[in-house]
């Protein structure tokens, strides 16, 4: 079967065309003798040549005129033997089979590389070393990278939820609220109705917030999808301050919770020189919201002159008790509870608990 270069490896070679020796090298270094090389051993190395040199881009070796019959190169003895010569000092000056084993995918003739290609090469293997020793570094940061992209999905998805139209206020609640109207704040906070739970005005609603004296404090909640919780802390009622025939209910720091023109009950009479800013005032003050509850409803009245003197009446009793100043108020109050319940009220007139340390009974 012929081969589509025009070489039938089963037809025998002409007479005329004999075995004969490569002449010896061009170069004096090579004394060794050259192997014979057949007529149809050289038409596969021309034909080798040939290919090799059309890959690189290089022009075709010239075959000359086919022979018609045969369809083999017609090319004088001494051209073959020329070609074959170039071919064994290209052989002998190219790479050792080790070195092409070492590189593959590199043509083993590399001096018919271009400088650009033989360059690209170059940089491909670079990079590949360098991917074969980072492998194990980066396969340690892998995690982390991992991690850290998760971390940054959440994140932006956290955002894009809470700012979304979806997480809007659509209902307004007010906790902790008994004196003030929760109808009427929620109206008042109707503002914010509409905007991202992320995006509720803090100012806005304290400016709302501080028109109502009767709010001690207070804070925001946010409950997905749609809830805004407003808790309200109340001022504490500490006692009545009496001023001719008005009764005014105030707290701790003397701020108005309630006016009335008939004694309000369920609260002590504060009996103060200088009303809600003097000193006995606010050792008064201290004194009644240092009580327990049980104790605190059996006090019928508070007086103070001074912030040393403070004297309480008893409701179910006719004894006083000196109390003294506002400091270790606390203990006092424990002392006077334990002091009463082992004594009769009805039959005490005095308990002095001025000094906690040494309560006195008369």
């Amino acid at each position: 079967m012929k081969r589509p270069d025009g070489f039938d490896p089963g037809a025998r070679p002409s007479p005329d065309r004999t075995q004969r020796t490569t002449p010896t090298a061009s170069k004096p270094a090579r004394d060794r003798p050259e192997a014979p090389v057949t007529e149809q051993e050289t038409d596969v190395l021309e034909l080798d040549a040939a290919r090799l040199t059309s890959k690189r881009g290089s022009p075709k070796v010239a075959a000359g005129p086919r022979a018609s019959s045969a369809g083999r190169t017609s090319v004088t003895s001494a051209d073959r033997a020329s070609k074959t010569d170039d071919r064994a000092s290209k052989v002998e000056d190219s790479p050792s089979t080790t070195e092409e084993r070492d590189r593959p995918g590199q043509p083993s003739d590399e001096h018919l590389l271009s400088p650009r290609e033989a360059a690209r090469l170059r940089r491909r293997h670079e990079r590949q070393e360098i991917r074969r020793f980072t492998a194990r570094k980066r396969g340690r940061h892998r995690p982390w990278v991992l991690a850290a992209a998760v971390l940054a999905a959440l994140v932006v998805v956290s955002f894009a939820g809470a700012y979304s139209p979806l997480l809007a206020v659509r209902s307004i609640e007010v906790v902790g609220a008994t004196r003030v109207d929760q109808a009427e704040i929620t109206k008042a906070l109707s503002g914010q109705m509409g905007r991202p739970l992320a995006l509720v005005d803090p100012g806005a609603v304290k400016a709302v917030l501080v028109g109502y004296p009767l709010i001690a404090s207070y804070s925001l909640e946010s409950q997905p999808p749609s809830t805004l919780v407003v808790r309200i802390v109340e001022r504490e009622p500490v006692g009545v301050l009496q001023s001719g025939t008005v009764y005014t209910l105030v707290d701790a720091a003397g701020v108005t919770i309630e006016r009335s023109d008939q004694p309000i009950a369920g609260y002590p009479t504060l009996m103060v020189a200088g009303g809600a800013t003097s000193k006995g005032f606010i050792a008064a003050a201290a004194v009644i919201r240092a009580l327990p509850a049980d104790l605190r409803a059996r006090v019928a009245s508070v007086s103070a002159s001074t912030a040393d003197d403070v004297t309480l009446t008893l409701v179910d009793s006719p004894a006083e008790v000196v109390w003294g100043s506002a400091e270790q108020s606390a203990e006092k109050a424990l002392i006077l509870a334990k002091t009463m319940a082992a004594t009769d009220p009805s039959q005490v007139n005095q308990y002095d608990v001025s000094s906690p340390s040494a309560a006195i009974v008369r």
